[in-house]
């Protein structure tokens, strides 16, 4: 059975853009899939084995698919590792994987299946897109062949890649794309040579295309939007959520209003790998999301998107991060500072002592500010302001510069940092910024219980300032200005000493 939200007034919408065939906005679908997993993955499995449980998996997409295109959707996204899992040797995972040709071929895998071999979930993802006259986005895996006159070429004779389709509604392979920033775990897979931009033209709109870790990126996620314009960006992921900061949610729509494009995720659904949090983002709002995780089941989410944001008169204004931090002296410095540790990140942190009031707590070059007001001072919960300007090197390496408020686990302020999932504390005011050296800075607010904070609840103003604006009483978990220097990085992000194997 799958689950589905879709507002009404959407379904009145899909109907119309049927009868007239407008395309100045599109019916967006992603759908978090709970994944049927491979009862053993040490070993290498036969292609009929293989084959057998990819089918299962695209059995539930295929009703996720089909119930999307009644709905109107004109495209659908499903995640990363949604046909066959996640946790593979490099020998296991070669019997799920597909030779996949560069979409120039102009190839229709439902019409000539064996044009490529032996190519069976491309062609039935090809005919899922055809029969039902929607575009098609799904995760798997690609094998090329390469020869010892190839330096690089693995001692197994081929390269193996994570890769993201896409089937348009007449069933043509219209994209390829080769994951480029792989997560330490995936020993299964080879990281490309280089970094592919791939792009490709609708009636609604242009896209770009990428994978889970590469949202961190410069290449290809900031290049896919800012040297290539895209209007919309499909990300699969197999994201397992790392409290406070790196929650799918928050940090996806986070994303997508500071690169001031559409964003569709689409995770996979296991709880006990805390993984859930999918949903499509607008520049200017969360149109729709889903955080389950007290169910095992599947979600779909439809909702309907301007297929050219940048030409809306609603289209958010460029934000200068250093505008307003950088014209302010620094608040009290006076106040105690002690360490805390985020995700291994050794973060400066201040305690808020009063229920309102004034901070300031530096790192290196940032300095972070805050004011804010709350109901009342709990005895029985701390919040702490943190600031941390470095380099990312565990499962990764990536330069950061992060301003954040966060309510501490206890009332030890040793626990400032750790994972939390309610509050009580209430902030009707606040603004939050810092002396960021870098334009790519994602906001975001957590609410208790892991909720957005609603829009109409705050905003980023032009100077860089994420504020209250409505003076509702909010339960704030964690808001954050999470910024990415990309010019410290290393050359890839999933390569460096500090990788966890």
């Amino acid at each position: 059975m799958i689950r589905s939200y879709f507002p009404k007034c959407v379904t009145l919408f899909a109907l119309f853009v049927l009868s007239v065939g407008a395309l100045d906005t599109f019916i967006a679908a992603v759908y978090e899939h709970a994944v049927i997993l491979p009862n053993s993955t040490e070993t290498p499995v036969s292609k009929e084995e293989a084959l057998l449980l990819m089918n299962k998996n695209i059995d539930v997409l295929e009703e996720a698919v089909k119930l999307a295109a009644k709905q109107g959707a004109h495209i659908i996204v499903t995640p990363e590792d949604g046909i066959y899992g996640w946790v593979f040797t490099r020998e296991s995972i070669y019997p799920y994987l597909e030779d996949i040709p560069d979409p120039e071929v102009n190839w229709i895998p439902c019409r000539e299946p064996q044009r490529f071999g032996y190519t069976p979930v491309q062609a039935r993802l090809s005919c899922l897109a055809k029969d039902n006259s929607i575009y098609v986005v799904a995760n798997i895996g690609d094998k090329k062949p390469c020869n010892t006159n190839d330096p690089q070429c693995p001692p197994d004779g081929r390269y193996q890649y994570n890769t993201d389709v896409v089937f348009d509604s007449q069933g043509r392979l219209v994209a390829r794309y080769h994951k480029y920033n792989l997560f330490a775990p995936e020993i299964q897979f080879d990281f490309p040579k280089d970094s592919e931009s791939v792009t490709f033209d609708t009636p609604f709109g242009k896209f770009g295309i990428f994978t889970c870790f590469d949202i961190f990126s410069h290449d290809p996620a900031i290049v896919v939007v800012d040297e290539f314009q895209v209007d919309s960006v499909l990300l699969p992921t197999a994201w397992y959520n790392t409290l406070p900061l790196l929650s799918a949610v928050p940090f996806h729509s986070a994303w997508a209003r500071a690169m001031r494009v559409n964003l569709l995720a689409a995770n996979t659904h296991n709880t006990s790998m805390h993984m859930t949090g999918s949903g499509i983002y607008a520049p200017e709002a969360v149109e729709v999301y889903h955080y389950d995780m007290e169910t095992e089941s599947g979600q779909l989410m439809l909702s309907e998107l301007k297929s050219r944001p940048r030409r809306e008169p609603t289209y958010p204004a460029a934000v200068d991060w250093q505008a307003y931090a950088g014209s302010v002296k620094p608040f009290s410095l006076e106040q105690s500072e002690f360490p805390g540790m985020i995700y291994f990140d050794e973060f400066t942190f201040t305690e808020l002592k009063r229920n309102r009031g004034n901070y300031t707590v530096c790192q290196k070059d940032l300095c972070c500010h805050l004011t804010y007001k709350m109901s009342e001072k709990r005895t029985d919960e701390v919040y702490a302001l943190g600031a941390f300007d470095g380099l990312h090197t565990v499962e990764g390496q990536y330069y950061l510069q992060i301003c954040t408020l966060l309510k501490c686990q206890t009332t030890n302020v040793r626990t400032c940092g750790e994972p939390v999932g309610s509050a009580f504390t209430k902030f009707e005011e606040f603004s939050l910024s810092g002396t960021f050296g870098t334009s790519y800075v994602f906001p975001q607010i957590v609410l208790s219980g892991s909720q957005l904070a609603p829009e109409r609840h705050y905003e980023v103003s032009r100077d860089g300032r994420l504020k209250s604006r409505s003076g509702a009483p909010l339960p704030v978990l964690v808001m954050a200005l999470y910024g990415r220097v990309f010019e410290k990085d290393p050359p890839r992000l999933g390569q460096g000493p500090g990788k966890l194997h």
